[in-house]
């Protein structure tokens, strides 16, 4: 099958949408710069949270091929750039492999190609950062070939929305690009909704994560508050989503991963361009201080599950030190295999540091390491449960029975607020 698209960067937010577009009949190609993520693909082995072993099967069956070698890449229609964009040091998003795909790209665009931007990035990026290298082998963007942006929306788990129910939005850098870009993804998706522009696209990226960010912060800190009260949070909350209108339900939990942390304007840019500002005035006067905040708030998470860990052991009359410990959920999300950002890892840390004897089951992650050292894996869970002095739930997989692990177990604290009422201490 000829190859009509391009998906740039096999992870997470790349797999799925090639996924999708192979399963809508489009020819898709999928590259990669590192051979040994191709290798695995091309064998049949998904990268951990991007999508089932099985859907890879049916793609690679239906065509799709994944490579290393730019070359392939001028023969394509649309290109897609879904490559990571985790948090550096300075706390801005690193755009090192969003180069490498566009330095990878820019040889081969070829005139009335459509390229799209679909990684987290801050508002100006497709404009000031990713334009210029694609735009460095003489093509013009809004002249000679069409670039968007559109943020991924994607929700690893979810099984009832998707890549073809989740309304796209997209923003071209003309009106003719953000026409391009939506004929493109119509062919995947119910509904498109166009953006004024690139722009205010990525900023629907940045509003949409860090409404999750502060909402989730809010929740975390109403936790904290319950607790000092005595007031079961988790009944808070289910009357407080009963009502209708003016409220969303939001949980809280040991701390918040995933692959969309919090955004920040005013940490250092990444670059710096004519129209973009750049340092603290990015946002002069006007900081997006709920972010920061919320930021914070999530950051003492873990801290905070440690502290309410070592009080239940001592309300029991043993100690953490020495105490074993039974970590039960290490990713991010239920019901995936992604560790990214998850908290277990710094709750884990934590816990050694202070003396604990640490052991872990995750049905996802068949090996698991903290402080640079591999940390037991439960095989019997019951088991395992009942001889720990704590069994601490900090991911709720769809496989535990917590009903029954709440009897098995010598202590359970729930940070997920899943087990009845009653069952077990909660956050």
């Amino acid at each position: 099958m000829p190859a009509d698209l391009a998906v740039l960067g096999l992870g997470h937010a790349g797999l799925p949408l090639a996924q999708a577009a192979t399963a809508a009949g489009i020819g898709v190609i999928g590259w990669d710069p590192d051979p040994a993520v191709v290798a695995d693909i091309t064998a049949g082995r998904v990268p951990p949270g991007a999508l089932a072993a099985a859907d890879l099967r049916r793609m690679l069956a239906c065509g799709f091929r994944a490579t290393s070698d730019p070359a392939v890449l001028g023969r394509v229609r649309t290109a897609v750039i879904c490559a990571p964009t985790p948090l550096g040091e300075d706390h801005a998003p690193d755009l090192g492999a969003v180069a490498a795909a566009a330095r990878a790209l820019a040889p081969h665009v070829r005139p009335h190609t459509t390229v799209v931007l679909e990684s987290a990035v801050y508002p100006g990026t497709t404009e000031q950062y990713l334009r210029p290298l694609l735009e460095s082998h003489g093509l013009r963007a809004g002249r000679d070939f069409h670039l968007a942006y559109s943020p991924s929306r994607l929700d690893p788990g979810n099984r009832v929305f998707h890549l073809a129910n989740t309304p796209k939005v997209v923003g071209g850098c003309t009106p003719a690009c953000t026409e391009a870009a939506a004929a493109f993804y119509g062919r995947l998706t119910e509904r498109v909704v166009r953006a004024r522009g690139p722009r205010e696209a990525e900023a629907v990226k940045l509003l949409e994560t860090n409404y999750r960010h502060v909402n989730i912060a809010f929740a975390n800190e109403m936790a904290v508050l319950c607790h000092d009260l005595g007031v079961d949070l988790w009944d808070v909350v289910r009357c407080a989503e009963t009502k209708p209108f003016g409220f969303q339900a939001f949980r809280p939990g040991p701390g918040v991963g995933g692959h969309a942390p919090a955004l920040d304007p005013n940490a250092a840019p990444p670059f710096a361009a004519p129209g973009l500002l750049d340092g603290r005035a990015r946002t002069p006067g006007h900081p997006l201080r709920m972010v920061e905040l919320a930021q914070e708030v999530n950051a003492r998470m873990p801290r905070y599950v440690v502290q309410r860990a070592a009080a239940l052991l001592n309300e029991h009359g043993k100690s953490l030190r020495g105490a074993r410990v039974l970590l039960l959920g290490v990713t991010y999300k239920a019901d995936t295999a992604d560790q990214q950002g998850a908290p277990a890892r710094e709750i884990g840390a934590r816990l050694i540091e202070l003396g604990a004897q640490l052991c872990y089951h995750d049905p996802y992650v068949p090996g698991w390491r903290v402080l640079d050292r591999p940390v037991p894996r439960a095989e019997g869970l019951w088991e395992a449960a009942a001889e720990a002095d704590l069994t601490l739930l900090l991911q709720h997989h769809r496989t535990y029975d917590l009903q029954g692990l709440a009897v098995k177990a010598q202590l359970l604290l729930d940070t997920r607020g899943a087990t009845p009422a009653g069952a077990a201490a909660r956050l």
